[in-house]
């Protein structure tokens, strides 16, 4: 099921904008400080780094991801989810806006 709203949460209003604006997010906080971000990534192939583990939920559009150490690329969609293992890497391709919560940790 995709996650169409998500109640009591603090928003951070300022965007967070990356690659030249094709991919922009806002941060959000729950009650016990868990963190996630909300946004969406514009036609583009992009390679992200990641901190802290992170799953990667589709609620808008679809993209393809390859996984650092991989040579394939996966297709996922909205209602789908994928994993980034923390301290690594992975490359993302869109052809439409792609709407996305990103789990962390």
């Amino acid at each position: 099921m995709t996650t169409t709203h998500i109640p009591s949460v603090t928003v951070t209003t300022q965007a967070s904008v990356y690659f030249d604006g094709k991919c922009i997010s806002h941060g959000i906080t729950f009650a016990d400080g868990t963190k996630k971000s909300v946004g969406v990534i514009l036609p583009a192939t992009l390679t992200f780094n990641t901190g802290a583990p992170e799953i990667m939920e589709g609620v808008g559009g679809s993209c393809e991801y390859m996984l650092a150490g991989t040579d394939v690329w996966v297709t996922s969609g909205e209602g789908e989810k994928f994993s980034v293992p923390g301290n690594a890497s992975f490359q993302i391709r869109v052809t439409a806006p792609y709407h996305y919560i990103c789990h962390f940790g």
